[in-house]
């Protein structure tokens, strides 16, 4: 599995020590350092079933600067404005073969997992 985080995000932080707990294997990858494409964005939304604007770090200054509501751009643009920055993308995701969990939500995780 792909653990896609930024390293100093408390939530990230709780997500890996709840893998790392249940000996879930994962390989790191700091969204900062290395923001998903579009095309990565794409499929983990199909994997996903949830809207791109799931995928959107709506509560990050640097999403708030931008002065635009992620549901007024269409998906294409939207994904493009993703890709260009990690930190608009919300965060951890967890993506397998046929999953992509996007932001830490304990009980979806233990659902889907285990």
């Amino acid at each position: 599995m792909l653990f896609v985080c930024y390293p100093k995000c408390s939530t990230c932080q709780k997500a890996k020590a709840w893998l790392e707990a249940r000996g879930i294997a994962f390989e790191t990858r700091n969204i900062k350092e290395a923001p998903p494409t579009a095309e990565e964005l794409a499929r983990w939304q199909l994997l996903s079933g949830k809207p791109l604007t799931r995928f959107v770090n709506t509560s990050g200054a640097q999403y708030r600067a931008l002065g635009v509501k992620a549901s007024d751009l269409e998906e294409e643009a939207l994904r493009a404005l993703l890709a260009g920055s990690g930190m608009l993308v919300k965060r951890p995701i967890l993506v397998g073969d046929e999953l992509a969990l996007v932001g830490f939500h304990e009980a979806e995780w233990g659902e889907k997992l285990t």
